[in-house]
């Protein structure tokens, strides 16, 4: 065997194990990290219209956008306050219900019993946790319509992930039948 396919065997067998890590840390993260919802805030409804993907913005990121520092305005757009690309950390409250409420950005200080962090992100002056799009076989765009909670499992770190949409009741809300 040549030395460039002892490279190139290498290289495969490296970028399969980084994948497999990556799947084996995304389904522990899934079946071991914490139950959090994060209301949504109103969206476009024209989302669901355009086909098989809801675009989903959360209450929290509102909050957490108004406590950002602001960039300077842009003189030529003065309408337009931008928020400059971040990335950080957010303290919330869990009520009993695993629901997040907005406490203040992490700068280091201790968390109460009932606090957790949130990692977020800013980017193109939006505040984003984990996704901004849930996406669903097409024909069920009705199912969704009443979503009002993404349920996510948080790890240790804060990083969050996607579990479902549930109605204002906590009932996740899972396709039957297509609905049209």
């Amino acid at each position: 065997m040549s030395v460039n396919a002892k490279v190139a065997l290498l290289t495969l067998i490296g970028a399969l194990a980084l994948v497999n890590w990556s799947i084996f840390s995304k389904e522990q993260h899934l079946a071991e990290g914490r139950v959090v919802y994060l209301e949504l805030a109103p969206v476009d409804p024209r989302s669901l219209l355009q086909g098989d993907y809801m675009a989903l913005r959360f209450a929290l990121g509102q909050a957490v956008q108004r406590a950002l520092p602001r960039a300077e305005t842009d003189q030529s757009r003065p309408w337009r306050q931008s928020v400059e690309a971040a990335d950080g950390h957010v303290v919330v409250a869990l009520d009993d219900r695993n629901i997040a409420t907005f406490r203040d950005l992490y700068e280091r200080q201790s968390l109460a019993e009932d606090e957790i962090l949130l990692r977020y992100r800013v980017r193109h002056g939006r505040v984003k946790f984990a996704t901004n799009a849930f996406y669903f076989q097409e024909g069920h765009a009705g199912v969704y319509q009443p979503a009002r909670y993404g349920r996510f499992r948080v790890d240790g770190h804060g990083e969050l992930l996607l579990v479902g949409l549930h109605d204002e009741q906590l009932v996740p809300l899972a396709p039957g039948e297509p609905t049209r």
